[in-house]
């Protein structure tokens, strides 16, 4: 299919941030028949989305120049300003009217004042915070955690219905998305550092490694992140599918947000501690999983390796 049928069936969409997420959403839209536009400063990335059918640009102005929907899947809030307002940002060139699908995780409170400078602009901002990670990204089945007004939505609802199995409306404010997302990140981050406490515990008091997980995934103290990450334990692989550092960032925001609210969350604080941990370990690139390697550090323990048949 050429790139002008492409813009025919479906229309052209830009992706700022290539990263495991952005990238396999880029590629969910190409596989779609959309016409991808995107960016980002990582070469290897930009060179993936050309492989699979999209095509690169410069800058982030110079995807609005093309596309009237923008996806900005990056890491935080600093990025997301970078790539709006910055030099060469979206809104140098977004056409009024044009909508940004705002999907990194951010505090409610930004969003919410993203929201007011883009309507400054007459842009439209969806707050759309994703979940699923690398994998259901490429597969086009995550989850948008969504806020924001109806006709956003309506402009957003062939690109929302290809990169999501789920898109929950949760309101017409900015910021109600993205509150959302903390709940879940505070859940998720919490399950991952106590499954990789258990886990430990098991392992140091002689247990087989495999056989915990297999009981506990058939026992009332599974989650869904217990069976979904200690995999990566037992195989002692710790190939990034969300690092370490994203939960230090994540239930950073947490954190901060609690403190806004005057809000104590000390479940929530203990384990953005042992993410910290890991991370200053030097283990913050490494998949979530090896927030575990903290007690490799504090005690020795042993852990399965890479080896393992």
């Amino acid at each position: 299919m050429s790139i002008m049928e492409k813009q025919i069936k479906q229309g052209t969409v830009g992706v700022v941030g290539l990263g495991s997420m952005g990238l396999g959403s880029a590629l969910a839209l190409v596989d779609a028949g959309f016409d991808v536009v995107g960016f980002d400063v990582n070469a290897a990335a930009v060179e993936k989305l050309q492989a699979g059918g999209g095509r690169t640009v410069a800058s982030p102005s110079a995807v609005a120049r093309e596309a009237n929907i923008v996806l900005v899947v990056v890491v935080n809030s600093d990025q997301v300003d970078q790539v709006v307002f910055g030099e060469s940002g979206l809104a140098e060139t977004l056409a009024p009217g044009g909508l940004i699908i705002q999907c990194t995780t951010v505090a409610p409170s930004y969003v919410r004042q993203l929201d007011e400078k883009l309507a400054e602009r007459e842009l439209g901002l969806l707050d759309a915070p994703i979940s699923g990670g690398s994998v259901k990204a490429r597969q086009g089945e995550l989850s948008v955690m969504g806020s924001g007004s109806k006709a956003c939505f309506a402009q957003a609802d062939e690109v929302l219905k290809t990169v999501a199995a789920k898109v929950y409306e949760l309101g017409d404010k900015a910021g109600i998305g993205s509150s959302m997302k903390l709940v879940n990140q505070s859940l998720a981050g919490v399950h991952i550092a106590a499954a990789a406490e258990a886990m430990a515990l098991g392992i140091h008091m002689g247990l087989d490694p495999d056989t915990v997980y297999e009981v506990i995934t058939h026992s009332a103290g599974n989650s869904w992140m217990f069976e979904n990450r200690v995999p990566h334990i037992l195989n002692g692989d710790y190939t990034p599918h969300s690092a370490v550092d994203i939960f230090v960032k994540d239930l950073g925001i947490v954190h901060s947000t609690g403190r806004e609210l005057t809000l104590p969350l000390p479940i929530a604080s203990t384990a953005l501690q042992q993410f910290t941990a890991a991370s200053a370990a030097g283990h913050g690139r490494e998949d979530d999983s090896a927030v575990i390697k903290v007690y490799e550090h504090l005690s020795g323990l042993k852990l399965p390796t890479a080896s393992k048949d």
